[in-house]
């Protein structure tokens, strides 16, 4: 008899779920190549006598569908997929579904139907060539494109001659069972708009180098000496082509202030504007008139580095929070119906209606709420409530879309579908919370009326008072002010410095979604974590193991094919057992029965494991001392029992470990001023035992909190004047996470809960966390610097050009390069160390 502990958290809740049905034995291979997918060919498959041997009646069906259509040109490839052709089985009638076609299917040119679909198995060069020869494997299908890179496929078909589903089918058969393409329409939108911002980059680009290599020979002739109509040629050629610049690529800006003058705002647009226009207006006048400076290089710069800085910041803060997206991202697309006569049928999602009875199989997500028909089942609901294991659910209880069917195939009545299930509701909370935050006020924003009224009224000041005195020089001394105080080097100085951050955090798996997430981490407040899949890792382990050691070897046969989170604990903690260099033991018989656990034949010896109930009901009581081992296990345990023969030998008790760098982290982080708070999903009691290893507050840890209560956890914190940061990683912190000043999604994490996110740590573990911390505070610092040298630069060259010292020409040249200036602190800031992780 041995007893093994290893540390861990606990979990919550007692006895063994149901298991999936053991994987059947892998059939003995031979050295025959398929002559599909050209792996080997079982044994027990190979046909006497015939030329061509398949692996498997998938690899079959595609190979007769290929060869019957005179398309063996697929074998010459060099580089095929190497995998079996799994056929779903499925008939795809949900495709033709009037739902599914109102989602899905756009109308193309010459009454053609239009569908995006997602293919799985997507490999290679021969899988395009493949997929876009299905026109020529289906009547009415007349074109098939695929885009490799994101496995997505766009149809066009008479949808009159040959239905969707038929289209489905074949590339089912030849191994890319196809799937609706999600976001299609927000993906369209945003390509759209960025290819737009990208045209007027280029476009403002591309004339800013032109004017400049003009502006060049117009500044050597000052130097040496230019032929007079030379110089007139440059002068018009530099006018005619900022011209352009201004009126498209720089419309944007003269856009943003007329609309700041109709709303009576001082909007940034607007000095912005005014200097580009006063620039412009008195360089045509001067060129014009062969007279002084034009300003038409600084011009082109200026509004080139402008739109790159837009487009930065535009493409840094963009979120994905579309609530369909989400909805989508959580539920399956289809469902399966069973009618009155017991006809099983796939519908589309979106066509569920309340009273529809739905069958699902083990291992599925539930489309809908409902009430179980069924006598029980497992459900892990980890990603809706946050418990830690499935939990046992009976006929009568209630299940929610999202969730998973673990154990046995079930029936459900639909109470709740769509918009009104639990999960949608949740989803509209982070939508509403969403919307209901007010936008974080950067420093520029903060400045910018304050700026823009000083600069338009120095301009005023400036302009009336040389008047007045009989100034020649009053114009260009208002124009100097107006461009050599034009806020580019302010409306840079957040941007560029986020920018540059965001991408070293990045290279270092700490993806941040904007600059308003670094000013709000930058100072400490109250840090609420989730506990599964945040604090721990979110997945059974083995803590500790009490009883006969020898028996572990028939346990881990029994346990090797079963699919249950409790089995696959079971082979990670033996993974490297010396006696598994010995092979698995043989499996003569194996079931698993719902609620209880596993039980088998292994090496000629009876073997159970499950629950204490299940177990006990079939053996007897071990030896005494077993006996007193299993009755000292840890109440906040997960008890797997073993029986061996009819009794009982061991024991297993199953915990979520405590990540290992969390202790460090949270020590780091406390010291940082920031207060922690736990909001678990789990009961009490474990909730209670992991924040007392950590070093919680026991009034600061809760447990068995639903998704409402952590929402109600964050707006109680921020009602007593709190900032708070909520960190998790499912469904249930979605809404808390979308109400809290900042969030983050952490590596692993349900997309809910990512999309909605401020910050996604794409590794694992809470050392990113105290990294982007660290990270923000100094981000912060770069920005503060860039704004005390863009505000010292304006102070500097408004009070010179206003004493007239600066000339417009020399204005325009110190306007750029106080950008630059900017742009270098930012990208020579250590704000994120690049690619440290």
């Amino acid at each position: 008899m041995s007893t093994d502990t290893l540390t861990a958290a606990p979990t919550s809740g007692s006895g063994r779920d149901a298991d999936a049905a053991p994987r059947p034995g892998a059939l003995a291979d031979t050295d025959i190549a398929c002559a599909h997918c050209t792996l080997p060919v079982p044994a027990t498959l190979v046909r006497e006598g015939h030329e061509r041997q398949f692996c498997c009646a998938g690899c079959e069906t595609a190979y007769t569908l290929l060869h019957t259509h005179g398309l063996d040109q697929f074998y010459a490839f060099p580089e095929r997929r190497e995998s079996r052709v799994q056929r779903t089985g499925r008939s795809y009638e949900e495709f033709d579904h009037p739902a599914f076609t109102a989602l899905h299917v756009k109308p193309a040119s010459d009454g053609l139907s239009r569908v995006e679909l997602y293919l799985e198995g997507i490999h290679c060069a021969s899988c395009v060539w493949l997929v876009e020869r299905v026109p020529l494997l289906v009547p009415g299908v007349l074109r098939a494109e695929l885009d490799v890179r994101r496995s997505r496929a766009i149809v066009e078909w008479d949808a009159a001659a040959t239905p969707l589903s038929t289209v489905a089918r074949t590339l089912d058969t030849l191994g890319y069972p196809p799937h609706p393409f999600r976001g299609v329409a927000r993906d369209a939108v945003r390509r759209a708009e960025d290819r737009r911002m990208l045209v007027r980059i280029g476009v403002a680009g591309a004339i800013a180098g032109n004017v400049m290599l003009f502006a060049l020979a117009l500044y050597s002739g000052e130097i040496a000496w230019m032929d007079p109509a030379h110089t007139r040629f440059f002068r018009w050629l530099s006018m005619a082509l900022t011209l352009p610049t201004l009126a498209w690529p720089g419309r944007v800006f003269f856009t943003g202030a007329l609309a700041a003058l109709r709303t009576r705002t001082l909007h940034m647009d607007l000095p912005i504007a005014i200097a580009l226009a006063a620039g412009f207006v008195r360089g045509a006048i001067n060129t014009v008139t062969d007279t002084g400076p034009i300003y038409f290089d600084g011009l082109a710069i200026l509004t080139f580095a402008l739109l790159v800085g837009r487009f930065l910041q535009q493409r840094g803060q963009r979120l994905a929070t579309d609530s369909a997206e989400l909805l989508y991202a959580l539920t399956p697309a289809t469902a399966r119906v069973a009618d009155a006569d017991g006809t099983l049928r796939d519908i589309p999602a979106e066509a569920v209606l309340p009273g529809m009875l739905l069958d699902v199989r083990a291992g599925e997500t539930f489309a809908a709420d409902g009430v179980l028909a069924s006598p029980s089942t497992t459900v892990n609901a980890a990603l809706l409530t946050g418990e830690s294991r499935p939990a046992e659910m009976h006929e009568g209880d209630v299940v929610y879309a999202g969730t998973l069917n673990v154990a046995a195939p079930v029936r459900v009545r639909v109470t709740e579908a769509g918009e009104t299930s639990r999960v949608a509701r949740l989803l509209q909370q982070v939508e509403t919370s969403s919307d209901r935050r007010a936008p974080v006020v950067l420093a520029a924003n903060r400045l910018a009326g304050v700026f823009v009224a000083v600069v338009l009224t120095l301009a005023v000041i400036t302009w009336g008072v040389k008047t007045a005195m009989g100034s020649a020089s009053a114009l260009d001394d208002v124009i100097a002010l107006l461009v050599v105080t034009c806020p580019c080097a302010l409306a840079l100085a957040t941007p560029l410095a986020v920018t540059v951050a965001v991408g070293r955090a990045a290279r270092g798996g700490v993806l941040v979604k904007g600059g308003d997430a670094l000013e709000q981490l930058a100072k400490p407040g109250v840090l609420v974590l989730d506990k599964t899949g945040t604090l721990t890792e979110g997945q059974h382990a083995l803590v500790t193991w009490v009883g006969d050691a020898s028996v572990q070897p028939l346990v881990h046969a029994l346990e090797a094919g079963s699919s249950h989170p409790l089995a696959d604990g079971f082979r990670r903690a033996w993974r490297d057992a010396a006696w598994m260099k010995r092979g698995l033991a043989e499996v003569q018989e194996a079931a698993h029965v719902t609620g209880g656990g596993l039980g088998g034949v292994v090496d000629g010896r009876t073997v159970l494991v499950g629950s204490p109930a299940f177990v006990r009901a079939q053996a007897a009581h071990g030896e005494a001392t077993v006996e007193a081992d299993i009755a000292a296990l840890d109440d906040t345990l997960t008890p797997v029992l073993v029986a061996v023969d009819g009794v009982v030998v061991a024991a297993a008790g199953f915990g979520d470990r405590i990540r290992a760098d969390a202790p460090e982290a949270l020590a780091a982080l406390r010291a940082r001023g920031w207060r922690t708070v736990m909001a678990s999903g789990d009961m009490p009691l474990v909730a209670q035992a992991v924040g007392r290893t950590l070093g919680f507050a026991p009034s600061d840890v809760h447990g068995a909190m639903s998704p409402e209560g952590k929402l109600a956890l964050v707006e109680s914190l921020q009602r007593g004047g709190a900032k708070v940061v909520m960190v998790g990683d499912g469904v249930n912190d979605a809404a808390a996470i979308a109400a809290a000043n900042v969030g983050v999604g952490v590596h692993g994490g349900a997309e809910a809960c990512l999309a909605t996110a401020n910050v996604f740590l794409a590794c694992p573990g809470l050392t990113p966390l105290r990294e982007l911390v660290e990270g923000a505070e100094r981000t912060v610092t770069v920005i503060r610097r860039n704004f005390a040298f863009s505000l010292g630069y304006n102070a500097i060259g408004a009070s010179l050009a206003i004493a007239g010292v600066l000339t417009p020409l020399i204005a325009a040249v110190l306007m750029p390069i106080s950008s630059l200036t900017v742009v270098i602190a930012s990208w020579r800031g250590r704000t994120f160390e690049a690619g440290e992780r």
